[in-house]
């Protein structure tokens, strides 16, 4: 049992799995691994290793292997190939029994840089302008599993100096990195993310990180702190930059003290990385090119990239991507950074359709222009940005801006385009401004 539980941990790491799912089902143990966001199955194991198999991991987790009707969190360390890695366990019962899932947390992710994770130079320098400041508040948004915590680290990573003071609070800690002070909320005992805050203040911080603000209390303490000369990096869960400020507002933040601390907000997304070994490249159909509210040309044939998933038999295995068609993930971002004029909107609570057209007009990228360049790049598929990004809402909330753009667009200056990913600004397509 010892030699299965660390094949499969050693295959998912091989693999660069982000999470490890074992599910108990009616007639088998099931085995699957998150790679690259989706979910692959990993193995089918028989039924009757099901509490063998939970109990080792419990055992490596150092959990309660007699308590099965309640859940549980633990953290195995595992050293593999020279690198250190901590898994997350958390148990759960289930039906057929406890279901573990894990999270792979690299602790040499956090030197990756900021280089390694945004790609466009421009959204690049606004993430590096605002970790560089002495005091204010930088919120990364995004969902569960976008990369919030990666980007957050890396950005502490180019901080981190023996002249600065650097605390983070977390639930749980995900990442170690070495000169900063770490610590973990204990709701059991009351020790959450405000009271946390409360006590770093007492420690002649420098900068902060709290790992989600999620309720009034610790929104506003965060942004007490900001306004008291401290720099403060934190997470909420919202869908784009903009609606992050009306976010903040429905917590009961005063829309003034938004304006006065927040130096940017930084939205995130994680699509998968065509392999470059076995990609396909083609020619968009007009009616395809149309779902992202984009015209082709019959002149000008546009070239993009497909994964290739292998299906053939016959056909070998690309090596590099195990037949999957991806390889590896890439970040999409949307940086909203403040200037006087959003800071005015924000205190006169102007609706978030007209923060993010002036968002755009100050050089702005939305997630969808973000990904449609990476697209153009050979990066990723169009597949993935309709999977990850591409909405109805943000649809919607593309035409509500190009509706309210009455300024000449910089990217494209208003004119005809010569190919619908000129202008990742306003994705205006061609002749129709």
């Amino acid at each position: 049992m010892i030699a299965l539980v660390d094949r499969l941990l050693m295959e998912a790491l091989s693999r660069g799995a982000s999470d490890i799912h074992v599910e108990p089902q009616e007639e088998a143990l099931l085995v699957r691994l998150r790679l690259d966001g989706v979910l692959e199955e990993l193995e089918t194991l028989p039924k009757t290793l099901t509490p063998a198999v939970t109990s080792r991991l419990k055992i490596m987790a150092e959990l309660d292997i007699a308590e099965r009707r309640l859940p549980q969190d633990g953290r195995i360390r595992r050293s593999w190939q020279g690198k250190v890695f901590d898994l997350r366990v958390s148990t759960l019962p289930t039906r057929y029994g406890e279901k573990v899932c894990m999270r792979l947390l690299d602790s040499g992710a956090t030197h990756l840089g900021l280089e390694r994770l945004i790609t466009d130079p421009a959204a690049l320098a606004s993430v590096r302008a605002m970790g560089s400041k002495p005091f204010g508040m930088v919120l990364v948004t995004g969902p569960t599993g976008s990369g919030k915590s990666t980007t957050l680290y890396a950005l502490l990573a180019e901080r981190n100096d023996p002249a600065i003071n650097i605390s983070t609070v977390e639930d749980p800690i995900e990442y170690t990195l070495p000169g900063i002070s770490q610590t973990q909320v204990n709701r059991e005992k009351g020790y959450d993310f405000a009271l946390a805050l409360r006590a770093f203040m007492r420690q002649d911080p420098d900068v902060l990180l709290v790992g989600e603000t999620r309720d009034q209390e610790t929104a506003k303490t965060a942004i007490e702190a900001a306004l008291t000369g401290h720099l403060v990096l934190t997470t909420l869960h919202c869908n784009d930059a903009p609606s992050a400020i009306a976010r903040l507002t429905e917590m009961g933040v005063e829309p003034f003290m938004v304006g006065a601390s927040l130096l940017g907000i930084v939205s995130q997304r994680l699509v998968r990385r065509v392999c470059p070994s076995c990609r396909q490249a083609y020619h968009p159909s007009e009616h395809e090119l149309g779902r992202f509210g984009l015209l082709g040309s019959q002149e000008q044939r546009i070239t993009l990239f497909k994964a290739h998933r292998h299906s053939d038999p016959e056909e070998p295995v690309c090596p590099s991507c195990q037949g999957l068609g991806y390889q590896g993930r890439v970040g999409v971002y949307e940086v909203l950074r403040l200037n006087e004029t959003l800071a005015s909107a924000i205190a006169q609570r102007a609706s978030t359709d007209r923060l993010r057209k002036l968002a755009i007009d100050s050089g702005m990228k939305t997630l969808l222009g973000y990904g449609l360049e990476l697209v153009r790049q050979g990066l990723t598929t169009l597949e993935e940005i309709e999977r990850m990004i591409l909405t109805d809402a943000s649809l919607e909330s593309e035409r509500r801006v190009k509706a309210l753009h009455t300024v000449t667009c910089r990217g494209c200056g208003g004119g005809m385009h010569d190919d619908w990913l000129d202008c990742p600004y306003c994705l205006t397509p061609r002749g129709i401004h």
